[in-house]
C-alpha cells in the first residue's frame, strides 16, 4: 500500500478557518491523504464556535491543537492550501515540488453581534468550505486531480 499524500492546511492563527478545513478535509478525504493544519501566529486554542458548528454535521475536532508552520518545513508535503489572504502572501516555500492552493474564507472568529449572529457567520463559512473541500475530495477520488496519483 502506498503512503498517503500529505496536505496542509494553513491559516494565521490555526484556531478557526484552517482548523475547520483540516476537519471537513480529513472527513471527506481522509481514507486517501493525511491531512494537517497549522498557523504562522497559531493561537492558544480552537475556537468554541469552530468545534460546535463541525459537531452539528457529525465532524469532532475537539481534539484538534493550533500548531506552528515551522512543525511541519522539513516534512515532505505533496499540496499546502491556505484559507486565509494573509497567509497567502507570507507562505514560506516548501522543499521539493509541492502543489499550492489558495482559498480565501472569511474569519467567523471576526464575526461581531448576538450569539446567534456570531454562531450564523460560523455556519456560512462552515458551508462554503464544505462545498469547497467536498469538491477536491470528489476530485480526488475521481482521479481528476494530480494528488490522487
Amino acid at each position: 500500500m502506498m503512503p498517503k499524500l500529505t496536505v496542509l492546511i494553513l491559516c494565521t492563527g490555526n484556531s478557526c478557518r484552517s482548523q475547520m478545513a483540516e476537519g471537513l478535509l480529513r472527513a471527506a478525504a481522509g481514507d486517501l491523504i493525511e491531512v494537517h493544519s497549522a498557523g504562522v501566529k497559531p493561537a492558544a486554542q480552537v475556537q468554541p464556535g469552530a468545534i460546535a458548528v463541525l459537531a452539528e454535521i457529525g465532524i469532532d475536532i475537539s481534539a484538534q491543537r493550533p500548531k506552528h508552520l515551522d512543525c511541519f518545513l522539513h516534512r515532505p508535503m505533496h499540496t499546502v492550501i491556505t484559507v486565509c489572504d494573509h497567509v497567502a502572501e507570507v507562505c514560506p516555500v516548501f522543499p521539493g515540488k509541492v502543489r499550492r492552493h489558495h482559498w480565501g474564507f472569511r474569519d467567523p472568529a471576526q464575526a461581531v453581534g448576538s450569539e446567534v449572529a456570531v454562531m450564523g457567520e460560523f455556519r456560512a463559512v462552515r458551508d462554503e468550505m464544505k462545498r469547497i473541500f467536498d469538491a477536491y475530495a470528489g476530485g480526488l477520488r475521481d482521479g481528476i486531480n494530480p494528488i490522487a496519483r
